[in-house]
């Protein structure tokens, strides 16, 4: 990162924002840092309006950057599992403050977002802070 003793320049980090600025990354690293480990339908089944191929190439892109780890099991059916790294852990506890924020202080889907919580989308609330 580019640094002198007054600013942090952003010239280094654009490569990392432009991927977790994509709609779904920063929700996918959410459900890993709260829940561990997930399963490609498990995603599916949490962040219920994502389409597989969003997913997909979402958790591609994580994987590249290396702040998720796709890990495959030799069963049948196969299994496979996706975790955070030690990078992405980094990442996750950097970001659980803006995240914190955001649901603090947005108040547009407020309704909505109270409906889903009490079905399934806040059940690991507990584990975030």
């Amino acid at each position: 990162m580019c640094t002198d003793k007054d600013h942090v320049y952003l010239c280094a980090a654009g490569g990392i924002l432009s991927i977790i600025s994509k709609k779904w990354a920063l929700l996918i690293i959410y459900k890993l840092g709260t829940r561990g480990r997930l399963r490609f339908s498990e995603f599916s089944t949490e962040l219920d309006s994502i389409n597989p191929q969003a997913l997909s190439e979402t958790l591609k892109d994580l994987v590249h950057e290396g702040l998720v780890e796709r890990e495959s099991f030799a069963e049948i059916p196969p299994r496979v599992e996706y975790f955070l790294t030690t990078e992405g852990l980094t990442l996750w506890e950097s970001i659980k403050p803006l995240i914190k924020w955001a649901a603090e202080h947005d108040y547009r889907d407020k309704d909505r977002c109270e409906k889903k919580c009490r079905k399934r989308i806040c059940q690991s609330k507990e584990k975030f802070v």
